[in-house]
């Protein structure tokens, strides 16, 4: 979605409300710890900070998450979102949004095997459906979603000892 002042931007421009992102880390841990952290929502809210609830909504035949309802606190406002999950098991998933507070949410992880453990790159576009100015924007997603990844490495490294 692309938005403009009033009046039109003072030098022509034009701002989106999306962000597109990634993030990287080295985690201590396997391929299929990783991704067992990832398919385990219920214990989302004790290792993400801005989770409060993640509900699975339905399954797969094979077990795992279809849809997921997550409630947010972003410290401004709390935000409700239904994301649906496909799976590349046990390398990765992407995700989408499928109703929410939020314009758009895509995304995904993917895990890749190094000598000393493992890859986890996140990667997330999110439309908020309103603009923040850029800078702020940028910064506050980067930190958001570094934190995140982050997290699911503690996460994962803590099953794993």
């Amino acid at each position: 979605m692309r938005l403009t002042g009033p009046h039109g931007s003072r030098y022509g421009a034009r701002v989106t409300s999306e962000v597109r992102q990634s993030y990287s880390t080295n985690v201590a841990g396997t391929v299929d710890g990783c991704f067992a952290v990832l398919s385990d929502f219920d214990t989302y809210p004790k290792w993400s900070s801005p989770i409060k609830k993640a509900r699975v909504l339905d399954r797969y035949p094979d077990g795992l998450a279809r849809r997921v309802e997550f409630t947010l606190d972003m410290r401004i406002k709390t935000i409700r979102y239904v994301l649906e999950y496909s799976y590349d098991r046990p390398h990765g998933a992407t995700w989408h949004l499928v109703e929410g507070d939020v314009k758009d949410v895509q995304g995904s992880y993917q895990f890749d095997e190094t000598p000393t453990g493992v890859r986890a790159t996140c990667s997330q576009l999110v439309d908020l459906g309103f603009w923040v100015p850029g800078f702020i924007r940028s910064l506050a997603e980067a930190k958001a979603l570094r934190d995140s990844v982050e997290e699911f490495k503690r996460a994962v490294e803590s099953r794993a000892a």
